[in-house]
């Protein structure tokens, strides 16, 4: 087992190899031990004394290869050893916790793996501490550990991608390392939150390559992985005040990537949460790289068929910029009604749910500039033949800022809604729909019973005028099928044939 364990670690020439052999059994610093195996401690005069009150420790000599020892044993705990040595203990616990483990065996390298367990732990509790500021030597060899337990690559992913709904994800997939894991993020955390962190120096280490290998790690099908890295992005982004256009941009790239190629990412949900609170701290006037973020990625994310999974996410950051800049709320709207779809009932209830909130969020002025084209696709959906979009439609009336919209511009709204609510009470099969279509007659004929009547009017008049014509197009066809009938077949004579009859509802919209 420990041989396994040795080949893992680098290993010395034999020079340097035989070098330290020699020297091993004198003291080093205030961490070595004497041949009987006692904890050796130093006295002011520098007398080397035997300890006997302390329990006997193994070196790590013993099971490291001198390469990682860094002139002290790995071993020891922090409070072991004197303030001058902490530095050079830290980085020997980093440089033992840079060997990585197959947890594919549970039982394989049990005892190593208790040994860096332990010494994460001893490493949390120091930073945790915050007891001196961070070497650059020590900011290096931690983001040198932190890349070689974090950054990998993931298995292939084969799982069906053919649900789109909230209750349609799929189960997750659970890392086998993730109790060595978990500690690593659990420290990343700490060094990254810690004052001792000076920034000017870690910024060299965090760099663009590092950021962007982060950023892969959001693809993880692990939740609890996912919600690690969402907190420490945030944190870098407030860290590092420097790094925050390339993380803006690279961003921007996994969702252009995500919408506009592969459609499959595990982690959108994560980092639309991480940038809902990015987009809160934008300062005012807002920047035109902010708006097309807007525009390019966010409003997009509204394609894949997985919309359900980053609804909530997705909706949060869209009105966050609507209610930094309102006038944006236009140029929402005209792209929800862009990738409106047309063949998902369940994304399109999804749609009027998010439109709903949007709405709450825009001004009259705004809405002016895309009312009509609006109104008419909510009229759509409130004839929709799928029970659940019509009432989602039916249920924006029952909000008193979409209400208080439609009734300053009646004029407008109502002759394209109400010939919807008429043909719902005229033909629709759901009877709950039939009664919210009932109650959304009854506000509007309240709020304006004149105007109401005009346009009721106006319908029956259409509907009286498209029932002449659809008979007068009857009895057009039946004299061209008898006048047929008269004269013989032949080679190059066309047959007529009678076409089928629209149903109400299609005519209606077509």
């Amino acid at each position: 087992m420990w041989k396994q364990f040795l080949s893992k670690l680098p290993r010395k020439s034999s020079k340097s190899d035989a070098s330290s052999g020699t020297t091993r059994s004198h003291p080093i610093n205030n961490g070595t031990t004497s041949m009987n195996g006692n904890p050796i401690q130093r006295t002011s005069s520098g007398n080397v004394v035997p300890s006997r009150s302390t329990a006997v420790k193994r070196t790590a000599s013993a099971i490291f290869p001198s390469s990682v020892v860094t002139s002290i044993e790995p071993l020891l705990l922090f409070k072991d050893v004197p303030n001058t040595e902490k530095q050079n203990l830290f980085i020997s616990k980093l440089n033992l916790c840079c060997v990585v483990f197959d947890f594919s065996d549970p039982n394989k390298n049990s005892t190593e793996k208790d040994m860096k367990r332990q010494a994460l732990l001893d490493l949390i509790d120091y930073v945790d501490a915050g007891s001196s500021r961070f070497t650059e030597p020590m900011i290096s060899a931690s983001c040198k550990m932190f890349a070689m337990n974090l950054f990998r690559a993931f298995p292939p992913n084969n799982r069906s991608s053919a649900g789109g709904g909230e209750t349609e994800e799929e189960e997750p997939m659970f890392e086998p390392a993730w109790s060595h894991l978990q500690l690593v993020y659990d420290l990343f955390l700490k060094f990254i939150e810690s004052s001792s962190l000076d920034a000017k120096i870690g910024k060299k280490y965090v760099d663009h390559s590092f950021i962007v290998r982060l950023l892969h790690l959001f693809d993880s099908e692990d939740p609890r992985e996912r919600d690690c890295l969402k907190t420490i992005l945030h944190r870098i982004y407030g860290k590092f005040m420097v790094h925050r256009p390339f993380i803006r941009k690279a961003v921007s790239n996994i969702f252009y990537q995500f919408v506009f190629e592969t459609d499959r990412h595990n982690g959108i949900a994560e980092l639309l949460e991480v940038f809902g609170s990015v987009i809160s701290g934008f300062a005012l006037p807002l920047k035109e790289e902010h708006k097309i973020f807007l525009w390019k990625a966010l409003i997009p994310l509204h394609k894949p068929k997985t919309l359900g999974v980053y609804l909530q996410q997705l909706t949060y950051c869209v009105t966050q910029f609507i209610e930094k800049e309102p006038k944006l709320a236009s140029s929402v709207i005209k792209g929800l009604l862009r990738y409106w779809p047309v063949t998902s009932s369940q994304k399109e209830v999804m749609f009027l749910s998010e439109l709903e909130e949007v709405m709450e969020a825009t001004n009259m002025v705004e809405l002016q500039k895309c009312m009509i084209p609006l109104f008419r696709r909510i009229s759509f959906c409130i004839n929709s033949s799928h029970f659940q979009v019509a009432e989602r439609a039916l249920f924006l009336w029952n909000n008193d800022h979409v209400l208080s919209l439609v009734s300053q511009h009646r004029q407008a709204i109502m002759p394209v809604v109400l010939p919807a609510l008429e043909r719902n009470t005229r033909s629709h099969w759901n009877q709950a729909v039939l009664n919210l279509t009932q109650n959304v007659k009854k506000m509007l004929s309240e709020m304006d019973e004149e105007l109401f009547l005009a346009c009721k009017t106006k319908f029956e008049e259409e509907k009286t005028r498209q029932t002449i014509m659809e008979e007068k197009r009857r009895m057009t066809w039946e004299r061209l099928e008898s006048i047929a009938a008269f004269r013989p077949v032949t080679g190059n004579t066309s047959v007529l044939v009678r076409p089928a009859i629209a149903p109400p509802v299609v005519a209606a919209l077509s």
